[in-house]
């Protein structure tokens, strides 16, 4: 790394060294002629020449021109282009008004192939990279969300999570459904490295996280990428957008072009913020305060533990349904056997916690520092630039630190040659990220399910504190131990993890113009990205301790060669087309080894120090090369009738050498009817279609059966084959896509919309299905199913006011999509995704959407819930009904932006309508008797804990078998532990798993940011500095609506196809800070 860096400054002082040499240097300012308020990112060129700048964020430029220039020329994309004689001036400032027939706007797409907007037949939403630095959050996806429409962006709360970004909906059944990430060309997979089912299979300890195991979430890579290095995201939905990039972005392509140097200028610039972050409450458990620990309205035998004879509480019990809290009571707990505490041999006031669970989260602190260095001569650009962010999680002992390296340079060799080269390098070293699932490292497995209102978590981070042992709320009856749980800050300073990524890529590309029409461009693009992930747990936990090591290595490589074409047929018909090849090399290595039967010396964590010798490692290896072939031919008649037409053939090694090719085709045409007849009030108006078929290879090791190395019997080496059954005879998946859009915009561009609708199908989806256990397996591959997703997308904007002082803009973001899966094979109806506790499923099913819920539901009548004659809910016969769809109806964005005189407020709305989720933090806590659900009066007036017959129990709503209203109590609490709620009713079968499915919309005020740039009048008051801008930013302040009990609707277990079901869910994060950029 150090090589690189001294490489990059070595070029960086010979760039500066030839900017100095110039003759002369003007400097200014431009702005907008209605607001007066600077405009960043004008392009300012010498005349004739391709010296030239661009303004920053102020509207501020300097340039460095030759003594023989003599005009400047100012031009910005919606603006009129005006040119300013130099003479001998020194300063030069430029008003610019709006252009209401430059409405070309430059986007980039497939192949990083800029193109202008009106002659795009497909949808593309661009969002600035002021939009995603705004309000910084720790991972610059999630910031995306509410932003683009049918973008979908689920975050999970954890420091540093994984997150799932989706466009228009899930498409593959069992294969990944994640935009792929491309950077200025380089490809970077956003998938995580979370434990998956086939990890699961033949490492049990580790489980399925993604779908409720136990496991940590490391995060994906797409998080590592630098905010501060964006200069654009381009959005690319539809097939016909991405097919010249081939299968792997069947899915749709979030494409990011990174900040770029201007030629004789050098920039400085600056940022520095601080945020802070503590836990929305509303999103977090609310306790009953009335009752305390035990499952019975009983303590423990009276003992003498020290002060007298007394009641013992139920430690053991991992539950609140115990006796009445009574301040007069005096008891022994938990602490009264600790011969550290203050409590010891003591009995203390019988009464609800003073310092519950919410007070264990602590306040997150992200600092986040960059300096970026820009700038070039006559032929060079070059851009610098060192990004450090420091976190500290919300719960103890939980960090992450990044360090963060851009650079990219071009050079202009001749008038034909140009090269350039980039390269970034990110650095994250993480400690005690957080368990997820159902996982004993997941704290919120005991503050949302087994629990005890009467335990203080300030006593309990004391007596961990006192002697560093776990000294838990929940003794073992036979020893000082815990039963179930761990002291939860034991969990966190020595049941945590330690975690690195080291992720660098970059590309070395040189453009040769044979003439002013035709060029070659080759690029070379390198990906390569190195985990390494250490979990333990400590000698004296509650689990068996253990060390476990994941180590992982990816490499992938892509060689593209492009003939570009760029020339007029006649005045009234343009082409533009490209031919092109690529090659791509990828290769995974990983290997994940654990310690059997526990560790022998505390504190020692290796490989090692195991009881046993340790089994044989869970080992991958992958490799993937794909040889693929493209060209596009694009036509234009007189600017108002445009067609495109795209094709690419691959070849790939995952599939049958004799089945390894595959072709696609797309069709795209629009008519940009405005320029047909010019009106004062249509300033756009353009209609456009297009089709097209994507399609994708086979995951790696799919076709032929591999061994897996088991525990030996005695010196005998044991192999197993997995349970799925391999196929040599797959065939490539193909995704058909149809899409149609009109765009629109009135009154020199006041207010407009683009509306889009589109269908999808991908077929010969490659689906593991059940087959004979005779077979020796229980699944195989085979190609089969069709999954349909249809809907439509609206975004719209408007700027209702535009003065001299004040400017207001608008944006709205909705979009509707409709799934389903049409087919499976032959007669399969259901393929299951994954089966979670609490004895729910997600599924793919024929005639449902993709990822429904199955369980066991209500007894209806006439439409009725049915309660039993204990006055319990009555369950359905089968287990298996529809209980939830975890798809939302619909989502929206309502971006804002209000400025006055150098004073802007913005602020983001984001809404998801629908969306079921089903909580199993709700299904444990309720029957434990957490919630105030368990507690409280009931309709009589009465404590619903009291036995029925005293006038407690609690009235369910429904009717009675014969149809009757329901006038039967149940008991809330009997002797055998039953109540309604959860896994406790009807003797143990559980009540009804519809019950505990939850509508997961939300309405929450995503971002508030308030930012002031200082005058050029004050700025210019001091000599080096050409900007300042000052920000007071806030993120998830604010859960407008929400339907879903104490929880956040967007938690979940950690990204993946997997949706709809929560297990120990985190709270939602405010976050609120400054951030202060300067310009030299």
């Amino acid at each position: 790394m150090k090589r690189i860096l001294c490489l990059c400054l070595l070029f960086v002082a010979v760039l500066l060294q030839e900017a100095m040499a110039q003759s002369r240097t003007v400097t200014g300012t431009v702005t907008d002629k209605a607001t007066n308020v600077g405009l960043p990112g004008v392009t300012v060129l010498v005349k004739g020449t391709t010296t030239g700048t661009a303004t920053d964020l102020n509207g501020t430029y300097s340039l460095t021109v030759p003594a023989e220039a003599t005009t400047l020329v100012f031009r910005a994309i919606g603006y009129t282009t005006v040119e300013r004689n130099l003479g001998v001036a020194t300063s030069i400032d430029v008003s610019l008004g709006v252009d209401a027939t430059t409405l070309g706007e430059v986007v980039v797409t497939a192949l990083g192939i800029e193109r202008n907007r009106n002659e795009l037949a497909y949808s593309a939403q661009q969002v600035s990279g002021d939009q995603v630095t705004r309000v910084r959050s720790s991972d610059f996806v999630s910031t995306l969300s509410g932003k683009v429409a049918g973008l979908d962006i689920r975050s999970n709360n954890t420091m540093g999570g994984s997150t799932n970004v989706v466009i228009r909906g899930y498409s593959s059944i069992t294969g990944n459904n994640q935009a792929l990430f491309v950077i200025d060309g380089v490809p970077v997979s956003n998938a995580n490295n979370n434990t998956n089912a086939r990890v699961a299979q033949s490492n049990p300890q580790f489980g399925n996280q993604q779908s409720g195991g136990v496991g940590t979430d490391f995060g994906n890579a797409a998080a590592d990428i630098n905010p501060d290095n964006i200069e654009s995201i381009n959005v690319l939905k539809g097939s016909a957008a991405t097919a010249l990039y081939g299968s792997r972005a069947a899915n749709g392509v979030i494409m990011i072009t990174t900040k770029k140097g201007a030629k004789n200028s050098l920039n400085i610039n600056v940022n520095s913020g601080v945020t802070w972050s503590r836990i929305d409450k509303s999103t977090f458990a609310r306790y009953q305060k009335e009752y305390g620990a035990g499952y019975f309205d009983a303590f423990r035998a009276s003992r003498d533990l020290g002060s007298g004879l007394g009641p013992v509480v139920r430690f053991q019990d991992d539950a609140s349904y115990g006796p009445a809290f009574d301040p007069g009571l005096m008891v022994y707990q938990w602490d009264a056997i600790d011969p550290s505490s203050p409590n010891f041999g003591r009995m203390t006031p019988w009464v609800a916690a003073e310092n519950d669970p919410s007070t264990y989260y602590e306040t997150g602190v992200n600092s986040n520092q960059s300096i970026v260095l820009s700038g070039g001569g006559d032929k060079t650009t070059f851009n610098l630039g060192y990004t450090r962010n420091d976190i500290k999680g919300n719960l103890p002992n939980s960090t992450i630190d990044k360090d963060l390296i851009n650079f990219t340079g071009t050079y202009e060799a001749s008038s034909k040659l140009t090269v350039s080269a980039s390269g970034n390098y990110s650095r994250v070293v993480g400690m005690g990220r957080y368990g997820t699932g159902y996982n004993g490292r997941n704290p919120n497995q005991q503050f949302r399910q087994w629990w005890q209102t009467n335990v203080d978590l300030v006593k309990q981070r004391d007596a961990y504190f006192r002697n560093r042992r776990n000294e838990t709320w929940n003794w073992n009856s036979s020893n000082t131990g815990p039963i179930y749980s761990d002291n939860l800050y034991w969990t966190r300073y020595e049941n945590y993890s330690n975690d690195s990524r080291d992720n660098f890529y970059g590309y070395a590309m040189a453009t040769y113009k044979f003439t002013d029409w035709f060029s070659l461009m080759g690029r070379a693009t390198f990906n390569t990205t190195t985990d390494m992930q250490e979990e333990r747990v400590a000698i004296g936990s509650a689990d068996l301790s253990q060390y476990t090591r994941f180590n992982r290595s990816f490499n992938e490589s892509n060689f593209d060669l492009f003939l570009n074409f760029d020339k007029n047929i006649s005045d009234d018909i343009s082409f533009t087309g490209l031919i092109g090849a690529n090659l791509r090399r990828d290769r995974m290595s990983s290997i994940r080894a654990s310690t059997n039967g526990g560790l022998v010396v505390p504190g020692f964590y290796a490989l090692s120090n195991t009881v046993n010798p340790i089994n044989p490692p869970f080992e991958e290896l992958e490799k993937r090369g794909v040889d693929g072939i493209f060209a596009s031919a694009n036509f234009g008649f007189k600017e108002m009738v445009f067609v495109e037409l795209a094709a690419r053939q691959d070849k790939s090694t995952t599939l049958p050498l004799d089945n390894n090719s595959y072709f696609y085709p797309a069709a795209a045409a629009n008519f940009v009817f405005s320029n047909v007849v010019e009106t004062p009030w249509l300033s756009l108006g353009k209609i456009r279609a297009n089709y097209a078929e994507v399609g994708n290879d086979a995951p790696p090791l799919s076709l032929y059966d591999i061994y897996s190395a088991q525990p030996g019997f005695g010196s005998i080496p044991i192999f197993s084959l997995p349970n799925i059954r391999n196929n040599a005879a797959l065939l490539p998946e193909r995704k058909k896509s149809f899409e149609a859009g009109l765009e629109a915009e009135f009154f020199n561009s006041l207010f407009g919309f683009d509306l889009t609708v589109y269908k999808e199908n991908t077929v010969d989806q490659i689906l593991p299905v059940s087959t004979s256990a005779a077979s020796g397996y229980t699944q195989r591959y085979v190609n089969a199913g069709n999954v349909e997703n249809r809907g439509f997308e609206i975004s719209a904007f408007v700027s209702p006011i535009n003065t001299e002082n004040l400017t207001w803009t608008m944006n709205l973001n909705f979009a509707r999509n409709r799934n389903k899966v049409l087919s499976l094979y032959e007669d399969v109806q259901n393929i299951p995704l994954a089966t979670f506790q609490g004895g729910v499923s997600s599924n793919a099913a024929v005639g449902q959407p993709y990822g429904v819920l199955r369980g066991n539901d209500f007894v209806y009548l006439n439409g009725q819930k049915v309660v039993n004659s204990d006055g319990y809910y009555m369950l359905s016969d089968r287990a298996d009904l529809f209980i939830g769809d975890p798809n939302p109806d619909w989502m929206g964005g309502f971006n804002n932006s209000l400025t006055f005189k150098g004073v802007t407020l913005a602020f983001l709305i984001d809404v998801r309508k629908g969306g079921d989720v089903f909580s199993l933090d709700q299904w444990y806590g309720e029957a434990t008797g957490l919630y105030p659900e368990s507690a409280g009066l009931n309709d009589r007036g009465n404590p619903s804990r009291r036995p029925v017959e005293d006038g407690g129990g609690i009235l369910l709503p429904g009717v009675k078998e014969d149809g009757t209203p329901n006038d039967i109590y149940a008991e809330n609490q009997d002797g055998d532990g039953l109540t309604p709620f959860g896994y406790a009713a009807n003797n143990y079968e559980g009540a009804p798993r519809a019950m505990y499915v939850y509508d997961g919309s939300f309405v929450k005020l995503r971002e508030v940011a308030l930012s002031y740039a200082l005058p050029q009048s004050v700025v210019s008051r001091i000599g080096f500095v050409k900007g300042i801008d000052l920000q007071l930013i806030g993120r998830n302040l604010w859960i407008i609506h929400k339907n879903m009990k104490y929880s956040d609707p967007e938690e979940g277990l950690s990204s993946g196809n997997v949706r709809g079901y929560q297990s120990g869910a985190y709270p939602a994060i405010k976050t609120y800070g400054f951030n202060v950029r300067l310009n030299f």
